[in-house]
């Protein structure tokens, strides 16, 4: 009898540029030069963990939303969507292109909601 397997996180590039995963590489880097991660992939995501979620990454054919935790809102025309799930819980989703957009502004946003996962 086989064993029915769970999402992988390579599945979610099968049909994806190579900008996608090196994007989504340049977002592991940032996250884990912060402390240990875990990746969870779902079917249609990937949850970044620490004790508990921090960030999700969906990914689409030329580029992935990347879902961060905030404590606040947060005003940039980077944030694409930003939507109050609590008295003091913000999802900020942000859409990547290119690895050289995990720059310092969004390396601070994933650092912020790093810590909110502790």
């Amino acid at each position: 009898m086989k064993t029915a397997v769970g999402p992988r996180v390579r599945d979610h590039f099968t049909k994806t540029a190579a900008s996608v995963a090196a994007t989504y590489a340049a977002i592991l880097a940032a996250a884990r030069a912060l402390g240990p991660v875990s990746e969870d992939p779902k079917k249609t995501s990937i949850h970044l963990n620490r004790r508990t979620a921090f960030a999700g990454v969906a990914t689409q054919k030329s580029a992935l939303v990347l879902t961060l935790k905030s404590d606040r809102e947060v005003k940039s025309r980077r944030v694409k969507r930003s939507q109050q799930t609590s008295p003091r819980r913000w999802h900020l989703e942000v859409r990547l292109d290119a690895p050289e957009q995990v720059d310092r502004e969004l390396r601070g946003w994933i650092a912020r909601a790093y810590a909110l996962s502790e």
